[in-house]
C-alpha cells in the first residue's frame, strides 16, 4: 500500500545586491534585489525577483502590524544616524537584517495572509500602486499584478546562478511555470501596462533640492 507524502512546504527569499539608484542626482538611495523561490501554495509565482529601498520595508512592516493585530512581527535593522565603519559595511549590515526580517515573516501564518505582502515581493508595483490595489481601485486584481509580473519577466529571474538548486525538495517550478494555463499568452496584450516599475516615490521633491547627503542615501534619519 502506498503511502501518501505530503509534499514539505518550503521558502528561500533573499536580499542582496545592494545599488546606488540615480547615483550623483538629488533623488539618490539604495535599494536591494528580493530573490523567493518557493513551492508553497501561499504564493502565487513560485520564483520572483524584485528590488526594493529600505522606505519600503519600513512602510511594509507598519502595515503588517496594522494588519496582524496580537500577532508580534519582527523588527528592521535600525535607522541609527551614528555608525562606525565604512558606507559598505552600513548597507552589509542593513541587508544581513532586512534578509532576516523577510526570514521571519514569510515563516508567519498570519503575516503570509497578508496581499500586501505578496504585492511588495512579487510585483514591482510602488506603495501608492499596493495601496491603490488593495482598495480595489487598480485595473487588476492582487493575483492578476503578480501573474503580469511575472509573466513580463520570464527569463531574467534566471540570472540567478542555480535557482533550481536553492530548494532541492520538492517539485519547484520557475516563475513562468503554470502562468500561461492560467491567463494564456494573450493576457499581456489586455493588461495595461503600469507608469512606474520602478522604485521612485510619488511625491516628487523639488528639482532644486540639493545632492544628498551619505545618510540621506542610506535612508538612515
Amino acid at each position: 500500500m502506498l503511502e501518501n507524502h505530503e509534499e514539505e512546504e518550503l521558502t528561500t527569499v533573499r536580499v542582496q545586491d545592494p545599488r546606488v539608484q540615480n547615483e550623483g542626482s538629488w533623488n539618490s538611495y539604495v535599494d536591494y534585489k528580493i530573490f523567493l523561490h518557493t513551492n508553497s501554495k501561499a504564493f502565487t509565482a513560485k520564483t520572483s525577483c524584485v528590488r526594493r529601498r529600505y522606505r519600503e520595508f519600513v512602510w511594509l512592516r507598519k502595515q503588517l502590524q496594522k494588519n496582524a493585530g496580537l500577532v508580534p512581527v519582527p523588527e528592521l535593522p535600525g535607522k541609527s544616524t551614528f555608525f562606525v565603519g565604512s558606507a559598505d559595511e552600513f548597507i552589509e549590515k542593513r541587508r544581513r537584517g532586512l534578509q532576516q526580517f523577510l526570514e521571519k515573516v514569510v515563516q508567519n501564518v498570519v503575516l503570509l495572509s497578508d496581499s500586501q505582502l505578496h504585492l511588495f515581493l512579487q510585483s514591482q508595483l510602488s506603495v501608492p500602486e499596493i495601496e491603490a490595489c488593495m482598495r480595489g481601485q487598480s485595473p487588476l486584481t492582487v493575483t492578476e499584478a503578480i501573474l503580469h509580473y511575472a509573466l513580463s519577466n520570464c527569463g531574467w529571474v534566471q540570472e540567478e546562478d542555480g535557482c533550481s538548486a536553492v530548494l532541492t525538495r520538492g517539485n519547484l517550478h520557475g516563475s513562468c511555470s503554470g502562468l500561461e494555463s492560467l491567463c494564456g499568452r494573450g493576457c499581456l496584450v489586455s493588461f495595461p501596462q503600469w507608469c512606474d516599475f520602478g522604485m521612485e516615490d510619488k511625491n516628487v521633491e523639488s528639482l532644486d533640492a540639493p545632492a544628498k547627503s551619505l545618510p540621506e542615501l542610506l535612508e538612515t534619519e
